[in-house]
């Protein structure tokens, strides 16, 4: 007993010691800091915030009389980081309350900066970075520019979660045991197919359908309605005369639904025919025909004719045959053989002979490879590895050199060094925040702005570390590439929710009688119908009665033409919608142009289908192309485009409390909070008008008159009730419920407007600072990969300083956050200890 109090005694010591070390100690700059809060902060809290959080109120709860310790003073980072968003919104205090000057709001954010986020402006925390699996747009991306390969992700791995509104941030981006299988079985199915196992194959072209033109009938030439007679065509030409394998795709594209239609097809070849074929529904089924030919040099014809052998009034649903490709293969005589596809990408030579020189061409070849696919240098012991597996490959039975290459691949394309993005720094490795290297930073560059790995050009600068002193150039370029759409899709798709635009389910029909105050008469007309239309198949085909799915389907059809919307919310309609987005968004960024004609601008991007929608009448032609608005015109500007004022809809009818919340979220970064729960339906409060059919002002003032609900819709509402005049559809309005539409409003902040054309006014001119503070964080956080910190926000001031300066030019964001410290850089957690401060 006495012998074990000897050894516990010291240990417990020792234990004590060590916690005690721990500790929190007030320092002298902790000490100095909390007594400028008293001093300088505390007398302006109390002059204008007391009435809410102190003297005994505690609004939000929040209390700024209780903060008594310096402990408490310095750590509640959340807190302060609260104020100081508010602060500068003028949330706070409320518009009819006293409120700071501008110079007291200042010396407010200066000592949350600097005392309560112990920000140094000249060398600002990075922050950290949680390590980053490639998400399903980058894998595909990365994929298709190292192996020219489309490899289709959607079909074979699990959708990515989100986090902060975007699918690339590395703390959701998990990894589980069913998809590292998932990598696993893909890297096998990735080297099959791009690696070439030979050396020389027949040459072959391929003609998409897209490449055709219509001989006779409308539309697209690939795309061919079985109800209308069309002619499809295209000339290819070949160089030597031969003989010649021709391959013929074709795919009915019918609904789920059964239609009647069937046609007659003819294919021709220099008007000789080849095939002569019937088709009727299927639901998406692939055909395939071959022809040999022996042709001479020069051009030669392909016809594709559409007979249809159904009258156009038994139409039910949509049933079109799709020309997906011609495949032309040939000259078939060996002498004309090429280099397969993606030879040059892996190889630049035939495999020479003798053990030593066929060694040496393996290390080459994967050394090559996979400093590409892991995106840096690749030590020699690594190499030595993956080629000791691919020559063990090829001794097995009945293979060869590129088998053996092809297996070392599917071992590279597996690992977590192209799975995940592994950073490197430059030295000296004692710096609390150095510089990533060059291979590091050409990865972040272009995941950046192309969602996939750098190239060549790339690799060059970051092998010789020129790469920050070619930076701008290097974005200038990148930006040109047509591998930039991935920053337009991806980050508008998520930003501003463009993406979700062929995923809303709007009823067109039901939303417009909504307008013409006619909901309940198409109700009961609707019904009546059906029963009737029901009734009279079972009486003209008895057997039907046995087939209720069959009866089910073909009143459906009926009911689909029946009182048929002059709008519907087509595939072609969405596609346009999403591609006006997308091309305002990519036009201010590749030309430099000001990030405040997102929010109002007398230009938008049309085609006629959608020209159309809104009420245009001067644009001609599927074609997207840029258009000058009317003057005064309600578009112009992200919120009034198709896109946003879908998705922020509900099926049969706006919602405004959507369209106010997106706004509040992604052009003022100023969310609401989550709504309590339990919160009434807003519905419910429709039914305290008993004797007529409101507008959604009239019941949102009803809802909101609710005390649970007032504080959140006194915020959101008027934002969204000035879209008003845009029904769920994006189409223009001036009447709901057959009632005149009042868009007229006031902002929290105090700002009023009378629609939306003031409403875009006061949010680039009064509101610029909040967009440009909200657009900095959303894409910062996209650039970097995860949320962004208090520690963040010299960063984010830089960059809306910079904005400020540069009048608003995307070039100044773009550059503002490729060159700020967290993406330049990363926190060296070894030699700073404890850096982030607990938040309260």
């Amino acid at each position: 007993m006495t012998r074990s109090i000897h050894i516990l005694f010291p240990l417990t010591c020792c234990i004590l010691w060590v916690l005690s070390s721990f500790a929190p100690r007030a320092s002298g700059a902790e000490s100095a800091a909390a007594a400028r809060f008293h001093k300088d902060i505390q007398p302006i809290l109390v002059q204008y915030c007391y009435d809410c959080h102190g003297d005994g109120m505690k609004k939000g709860k929040v209390a700024f009389d209780e903060l008594k310790s310096e402990t408490d003073i310095l750590q509640k980072t959340d807190l302060w980081l609260a104020v100081l968003k508010n602060l500068r919104a003028g949330l706070m205090p409320p518009e009819k309350k006293p409120r700071p000057s501008p110079a007291e709001k200042q010396r407010i954010a200066n000592w949350i900066k600097t005392d309560a986020f112990r920000i140094d402006p000249k060398n600002p925390d990075p922050g950290r970075v949680t390590i980053r699996r490639l998400n399903r747009v980058e894998y595909r991306n990365t994929i298709r520019d190292l192996m020219g390969f489309d490899y289709k992700v959607e079909d074979e791995l699990p959708p990515d979660d989100t986090g902060y509104g975007f699918d690339n941030i590395g703390d959701v981006l998990s990894v589980s045991p069913m998809l590292l299988e998932k990598y696993m079985q893909g890297a096998e199915t990735i080297v099959a197919g791009a690696v070439p196992k030979v050396w020389r194959v027949v040459k072959e072209r391929n003609v998409p359908g897209s490449d055709f033109h219509r001989a006779k009938g409308e539309g697209k030439a690939n795309l061919l309605t079985f109800y209308k007679e069309a002619v499809s065509e295209h000339t290819v030409k070949v160089d030597q005369a031969g003989d010649y394998h021709v391959i013929l795709e074709l795919e009915v594209a019918g609904e789920f639904d059964f239609d009647p239609g069937r046609c007659r097809v003819v294919f021709t070849i220099d008007d000789q025919e080849q095939t002569r074929q019937e088709f009727g529904w299927y639901n998406n089924k692939k055909f395939r025909f071959e022809f040999d030919r022996k042709w001479a040099a020069g051009p030669h014809r392909l016809v594709l004719e559409l007979n249809p052998l159904t009258p156009l009034d038994k139409k039910v649903n949509t049933l079109d045959l799709r020309l997906a490709a011609v495949r032309v293969q040939g000259p078939l005589e060996q002498k004309y053989w090429v280099r397969p596809k993606n030879f040059d990408l892996f190889f630049w030579k035939d495999v020479p002979p003798g053990a030593t020189a066929r060694h040496q061409y393996t290390r080459q070849v994967l050394e090559r490879f996979v400093r590409k696919a892991w995106r840096q240098p690749v030590e020699a012991e690594r190499v030595d590895r993956l080629a000791a597996i691919a020559e063990n490959g090829a001794r097995q039975p009945g293979k060869d050199f590129a088998d053996g290459v092809a297996q070392a691949m599917v071992a590279v394309l597996a690992s977590p060094r192209f799975l995940f993005r592994v950073e490197q720094t430059q030295p000296p490795a004692a710096q609390a925040h150095p510089y990533v290297d060059d291979y590091a930073l050409a990865s972040r560059l272009s995941y950046f702005l192309w969602s996939s790995m750098p190239d060549e050009d790339l690799f060059r600068l970051a092998g010789r570390n020129e790469l920050r002193a070619n930076l701008d150039a290097q974005v200038k370029r990148m930006l040109a590439d047509k591998r930039a759409a991935a920053l337009v899709e991806n980050f508008t798709g998520q930003w501003l929710q463009a993406r979700d635009v062929d995923g809303i389910d709007i009823n067109a029909r039901v939303v417009l009688a909504r307008d013409a105050g006619e909901e309940k008469e198409l109700e009961r007309r609707r019904r009546e119908f059906q029963a009737q239309f029901t009734n009279q198949v079972a009486k003209a085909n008895p057997a039907q009665t046995n087939n209720p799915a069959q009866t089910n389907r073909l009143a459906q059809g009926k009911r689909r033409q029946f009182s048929k919307p002059p709008f519907e919310l087509d595939g072609p309609l969405r596609k346009a919608m999403r591609q006006e987005t997308e091309m305002v968004f990519a036009c201010v960024l590749r030309e430099d142009r000001s990030l405040l004609e997102l929010l109002d601008s007398d230009y938008t991007f049309l085609n006629e289908k959608l020209a159309r929608h809104y009420g245009m009448t001067n644009v001609i032609g599927p074609d997207m192309r840029r258009v000058i608005l009317p003057k005064d015109n309600p578009r112009g500007g992200v919120l009034s485009q198709g896109s946003l004022l879908v998705v922020t809809s509900n099926p049969t009818r706006t919602s405004p409390v959507k369209r106010g919340l997106f706004i509040l979220d992604n052009i003022l970064g100023t969310p609401t909070p989550p709504p309590p729960p339990d919160i009434p339906l807003l519905e419910d409060s429709e039914k305290e008008f008993k004797n007529r059919e409101p507008v959604l002002r009239e019941v949102l003032e009803a809802h909101r008159n609710k005390p649970l609900c007032s504080s959140c819709h006194s915020r959101m509402d008027p934002l969204g009730l000035a879209l008003e005049n845009f029904n769920a559809l994006g189409m223009w309005r001036e009447k709901e419920r057959n009632q005149p539409i009042d868009a007229a409003g006031k902002l929290i902040t105090g700002e009023p407007f009378h629609d939306i054309r003031d409403l875009k006014r006061i949010l680039v001119n009064d509101r610029r600072q909040d967009f440009y503070r909200c657009l900095t964080e959303k894409l910062l956080t996209y650039a970097l990969g995860r949320g962004l910190e208090y520690y963040d926000v010299e960063a984010v001031d830089q960059i809306v300083d910079r904005l400020e300066r540069e009048h608003g030019r995307s070039s100044a964001l773009l550059l503002g956050i490729i060159e700020s410290a967290p993406f330049q850089k990363r926190r060296n957690v070894a030699t700073m200890g404890s850096v982030e401060k607990p938040a309260s």
